[in-house]
């Protein structure tokens, strides 16, 4: 048990996907101007990269590794991640109109989020079992949420604070990235 809590938050914390690893930073500028659209990437990508997760861990174990096909990998993810990019698309249209509508494009960008693939393949390279992936799965999109949230809240207040006109917009998000990853680079002593 004390594995998979260490396992937990070392994904959400020491080994950020987005703020230490820097992967998914599309959907983490575009959709952090505002804490609905956040809250909403933050729960699409957990529900995505939860299924992504399982799914990809079984077609590995099950089909390719012991046929063989390996080298298939990328492209089998992909078609997973964009089967389930899609379901969660029409799910949020049908459900959630205006939540689908504040996403934008950023929701069928998960598709090709790197951190959505790269946690795919990380559960692969590290060899994790069913359970291990499972935590790893949820907890690298809860560090993702995590930082997506605190970084949306903050936006927000830059927003409406007074910033030097060559840094308005994306340069002073790019600059509190910056130090939210050193933030987070603090966590590196704790496992």
């Amino acid at each position: 048990m004390g594995d998979y809590v260490l396992l937990a938050i070392s994904a959400i914390l020491v080994n950020n996907i987005l703020l230490i690893q820097y992967l998914g930073n599309c959907p983490f500028l575009g959709t952090s101007k505002k804490m609905d659209t956040a809250v909403g990437m933050a729960m699409a990508v957990v529900f995505v990269l939860a299924m992504a997760g399982i799914v990809t861990w079984v077609l590995e174990v099950v089909f390719l590794k012991p046929l063989g096909l390996e080298y298939m990998r990328t492209i089998v993810f992909i078609l997973v991640i964009a089967a389930l990019v899609q379901f969660v698309e029409i799910f949020l249209k049908k459900s959630m109109p205006a939540l689908y509508a504040g996403l934008g494009i950023f929701l069928p960008l998960i598709t090709t989020n790197c951190a959505v693939m790269g946690v795919c393949l990380i559960n692969i390279k590290e060899e994790y079992n069913f359970v291990e992936m499972l935590v790893s799965s949820i907890a690298y999109p809860a560090g993702f949420g995590l930082a997506l949230i605190l970084f949306a809240g903050l936006r927000e207040r830059i927003i409406i604070g007074r910033v030097p006109k060559p840094m308005e917009d994306t340069a002073i998000a790019l600059v509190t990235a910056g130090f939210m990853s050193l933030a987070f680079i603090g966590f590196n002593g704790m496992i």
